[in-house]
């Protein structure tokens, strides 16, 4: 019997170890690259997340920014150090005075400690600019017996002159219709039809006759635009809510002939100043009928008021055909708050000439003078003998026997106490360290 042979076999377990080695090596390898892409996916969760909550702080700030801006312009009360809290967030503001006219707002937010800070600058909006020495609307301008404007003159409406008569600026009547007849300007002149008058400057026209131009002659030139006046029913109106905090009902008419300090106040009848009375203006004063102010009454702004003006206006609602009317004579005295730049604002909102009618919006007469603007949007104005006036502008003018209107820049931009022009611009925003 043949014997059976058996042949153990060695088996290799350095094989086994060698695959589980590189299992490990890749899963080591594996979790190298996981976390190579991992990190930075954190990484830019992380910086999403700063990013959304670091825009969540700078909208706080600028939250904190407009509710305390707004509060500044419709006059709600403030602190110098103010805080708004959204969502459980707050935000620090502080208002500073920078000047007279100009404030700074800071407003500074926390978020997850991640703090934004936002900064205005708010300056006191001018509310009204007067860019010319008389401005007319369509009624037009009438010179005669030695009126000087020392500015210039931009009409809708014709302009005339007769016998001496005397423009240091220049004049322009626009509009196809525009006509300037028997003006003497320094200045350059601009209207469709020029005729008798005498121009140092230059001319620019359609048709020309009758005239002296000492600059160049410039025919076929296109008319100019006719253009609004500077102020608006809606600013008037504005200013006549700012003044109507208070009211004056009794006696009718009111009776000034004593010193006194009015405003802001609705006086809601005729308004008389008799004698030689000091009228010291804090604020817009409304009258609801006619204004006369005669003898040698001083109306004087405030001292406090700086470089603000103040519009004092003849507004009856229900009658501006013949009421709404005011008239200034004899040494009436207008003076500003002893700063250089603000004014008295005369207004009336009688329509009689814009409706045809006869009835004069403001007449001023005799020595009448001072730091003054007359404007009777849709009315006519009637100044005569010495007057000395800022600025004029109405729908239709006047200017007789002397009457001087002396124009000054700074009517360009103009503050007031109340009203839109008390209201505040922003005039920067930016974000701080």
């Amino acid at each position: 019997m043949k014997a059976i042979s058996y042949k153990l076999q060695t088996i290799n377990y350095n094989k086994g170890q060698a695959v589980i080695m590189v299992v490990i090596f890749f899963l080591f390898i594996s979790i190298a690259i996981i976390f190579g892409f991992v990190g930075p996916v954190i990484g830019e969760v992380k910086n999403a997340r700063d990013l959304i909550v670091s825009k969540k702080s700078y909208f706080l700030a600028e939250a904190g920014i407009e509710d305390l801006s707004y509060r500044l312009k419709i006059g709600r009360q403030y602190s110098a150090n103010e805080s708004l809290n959204i969502d459980g967030f707050s935000t620090a503001i502080t208002i500073a005075d920078l000047s007279e006219d100009e404030k700074e707002i800071i407003s500074t937010a926390d978020v997850l400690n991640l703090i934004r800070k936002v900064k205005i600058k708010l300056t006191i909006d001018s509310g009204v600019s007067f860019h010319y020495g008389v401005q007319v609307g369509d009624g037009g301008l009438v010179m005669k017996n030695d009126a000087l404007v020392s500015g210039n003159v931009y009409s809708n409406g014709l302009i005339g002159g007769f016998n001496d008569n005397l423009v240091k600026g220049d004049v322009i009547s626009a509009g196809p219709g525009g006509s300037v007849n028997g003006i003497h300007a320094t200045g350059t002149v601009y209207s469709h039809n020029i005729f008798n008058s005498i121009i140092d400057g230059d001319a620019y026209y359609v048709n020309i006759s009758g005239s002296t131009v000492g600059g160049n002659l410039y025919p076929a030139s296109p008319d100019q635009p006719t253009t609004t006046l500077p102020i608006s029913d809606a600013t008037i109106n504005e200013w006549e809510t700012a003044a109507a905090i208070s009211e004056i009902t009794s006696p009718c008419p009111y009776v000034i002939d004593s010193d006194i300090t009015l405003g802001p106040v609705k006086i809601s009848c005729n308004l008389e100043i008799q004698g030689s009375p000091t009228v010291t203006l804090l604020g817009p004063i409304w009258i609801a009928g006619n204004f006369t102010a005669q003898n040698d009454a001083i109306i004087r702004l405030d001292p406090s008021l700086g470089k603000k003006s103040i519009a004092i206006i003849a507004d009856n609602p229900f009658n501006r055909l013949t009421s709404s009317k005011i008239e200034l004579k004899n040494t009436a005295n207008f003076q500003n708050s002893g700063t250089v730049g603000s004014y008295i604002l005369i207004i009336s909102q009688n329509n009689s000439s814009e409706n045809n009618g006869s009835e004069r919006a403001i007449e001023i007469q005799n020595d009448a003078f001072g730091d003054l603007l007359l404007y009777a949007g849709h009315g006519e104005i009637l100044l005569k003998n010495d007057i000395f006036i800022k600025e004029v502008t109405a729908y239709k003018i006047q200017l007789q026997n002397t009457a001087n209107v002396i124009y000054e820049t700074g009517l360009a931009s103009l503050f007031f106490k109340s009203g839109p022009g008390s209201g505040y611009a922003i005039s920067g925003w930016r974000e701080v360290e």
